[in-house]
């Protein structure tokens, strides 16, 4: 392709909201331009990549016995309401004009409500269903590029089985293509275990890539390899020591303290001496949730612990549910169930609400005051922290998803009466999993972890081009004529080649090649001409060599095979 008739329109600069590497230079590199937030055009160049990524993906899910289908995105509400989750995805669903139509954010409900219709004996199965389709999730808050977008390009997969051994099965064989995939991009990653999420199901793993660009939140063990995100992640830590005598229990007069910072100026203890104290509504029924001092409620497990669905209580609630506002309720004399965090087993002398607004308590025994209260892991693993597996210390940091995979069970088919005969002729749901790849993610992360301050560096296998052909000064005719041969050739040879015959100085058509970033640069100039030469860029190195026009070819194949 000839540089001067492609659409690759490169920037100097780029807006200020663009700062994740990724973004930056799919913007500069001209790849992608924005429509609106979360909303990006995939430009020619970029299109190229999307297209090799999504092949590569194709190639590995066919092998392991995938069919793919093309789902329409415009699906009826009515379907996604069999499973509730159109109230599970919330603000995140968009809804199309009467509401009678939802955009689909993934297609659990459709490849179910196609399986219903045909799935009908064991024999039938086991099946695996994919596709690569556009997606649509409302994000309240698109950042990153396309990293998180309100449209994006998915592939995402199910599969059908007759029992949860052979769901292990399609299971396994999901996790090595993923695996294949990714190594087959370049990609360095690591894998988590997860939360299932909106999606539910029994089984949950994320393939990520470490960066600062990332939207989850990783804890991760370099000495035994253990990795998970926070949501799930486990930790070793030290429970609140337990005093030898516990202090007799005292109402405290606290006008106006809302916060555990504020009682702590208040009454100039520490935030280990406390335990905050939250109620939530768990399938209809008050639940008070204790934690200590300042650390927060991991949802995700907090979910876990509870089961079923889990909301705050809203601020007129509390009264009744307490008797006092928010900043002032405790365990001691709450009528409902109580459940704490592991750090705070057992713990003595502390302070907290006194349900009685503007009142809190302090010489608090757990074991003694709060009869019957349960403990559970609730909170988040931080840095330094212990890992479960070999007691060495986990790092906490940011990462992106790749992929995500899912063992879904019944959790659709029950509730969509997808059902099947057995060998006795015994109806049953059929059992499920669901495994998805953001594929502009692939070619986001890719950058993130390949690129430099010059641009992007591609490998072969995602480049859009494998060669960037650089003639200097098309005004001399020998240049001219000598790139035209070498762009011809090296096209019969099988290489995707970029020809840069722009009429442009050679510092303008070098810096495009960097940003660019194909694997190769072939320079061809008037000077190395006259010694029948030409010059050899390796874009990843930065290595240049000199080579004879006749050698040329064979010196390409050496370096790009």
């Amino acid at each position: 392709m000839k540089l001067s008739k492609y659409f690759v329109p490169t920037l100097k600069e780029v807006p200020n909201d663009a700062v994740v590497a990724s973004h930056v230079l799919m913007l500069r590199s001209g790849m992608v331009r924005m429509l609106s937030a979360g909303i990006y055009s995939f430009l020619p160049l970029g299109y190229k990549v999307i297209k090799k990524i999504s092949e590569i993906i194709r190639e590995e899910i066919d092998y392991i016995g995938g069919q793919e289908f093309h789902l329409p995105a415009l699906n009826p509400r009515e379907i996604w309401e069999e499973t509730n989750r159109v109230e599970a995805f919330g603000d995140t669903l968009f809804h199309i004009k009467n509401r009678d139509y939802v955009l689909a954010p993934t297609h659990e409900e459709i490849m179910t409500y196609h399986a219903r219709n045909v799935m009908k004996s064991y024999k039938d199965m086991p099946q695996i269903w994919y596709q690569i389709q556009t997606k649509f999730r409302n994000e309240a808050r698109p950042r990153s590029g396309v990293i998180r977008g309100r449209q994006f390009l998915m592939k995402d997969a199910y599969s059908f089985d007759s029992s949860y051994e052979n769901l292990d099965k399609s299971y396994a064989l999901h996790d090595e293509a993923y695996r294949k995939i990714f190594d087959r991009c370049g990609l360095k990653y690591f894998v988590v275990g997860a939360s299932s999420g909106a999606m539910g199901g029994t089984g949950s793993e994320e393939f990520m890539v470490r960066s600062e660009a990332g939207e989850d939140t990783v804890a991760y063990c370099e000495s035994c390899g253990y990795a998970a995100n926070v949501e799930v992640a486990a930790s070793v830590v030290d429970s609140k020591k337990r005093e030898e005598v516990s202090e007799e229990i005292k109402e405290i007069h606290t006008p106006n303290i809302k916060s555990i910072d504020e009682l702590c100026g208040f009454l100039k203890i520490d935030e280990t001496q406390t335990a905050k104290s939250r109620v939530v509504i768990n399938d209809g029924e008050p639940i008070l949730v204790l934690i200590l001092g300042n650390e927060e409620v991991n949802e995700t497990k907090l979910e876990k612990a509870l089961g079923g669905n889990v909301r705050p209580a809203h601020p007129e609630e509390l009264v009744k549910i307490s008797g006092a506002d928010a900043g002032s309720i405790g365990p001691v004399g709450f009528k409902h169930r109580i459940i704490a965090d592991l750090k705070l087993k057992d713990a003595n002398n502390l302070y907290s609400g006194a349900n009685k607004t503007d009142y809190h308590i302090s010489g608090i025994d757990l074991m003694r005051d709060v009869p019957g209260i349960e403990y559970f892991d609730l909170r988040s693993a931080q840095s330094g922290e212990g890992c479960t597996g070999c007691g060495s210390k986990l790092e906490v940091f940011s990462a992106i998803e790749l992929g995500h995979i899912f063992k879904l069970g019944t959790k659709y088919s029950a509730a969509m009466g997808a059902n099947f005969l057995d060998e006795n002729g015994e109806a049953h749901p059929i059992v499920m999993g669901s495994y998805g790849i953001g594929v502009e993610r692939v070619a986001a992360c890719f950058i993130e972890q390949n690129h430099d301050e010059k641009g992007i560096v591609w490998n072969k296998v995602l480049a859009p081009f494998d060669i960037q052909l650089i003639a200097l000064n098309m005004k001399k005719e020998d240049v001219v004529n000598a790139a035209e041969s070498v762009y011809l050739k090296l096209k019969e040879e099988g290489f995707e080649v970029l020809y840069d015959d722009r009429e442009a100085q050679a510092g303008f058509k070098f810096n495009d090649a960097d940003l660019l970033g194909m694997p190769l640069q072939i320079v061809i100039g008037e000077k190395k001409l006259k010694e029948n030469k030409v010059e050899i860029k390796v874009r990843k190195t930065g290595e240049r060599f000199d080579t004879e026009l006749e050698n040329l070819y064979i010196k390409v194949k050496e370096l790009l095979i």
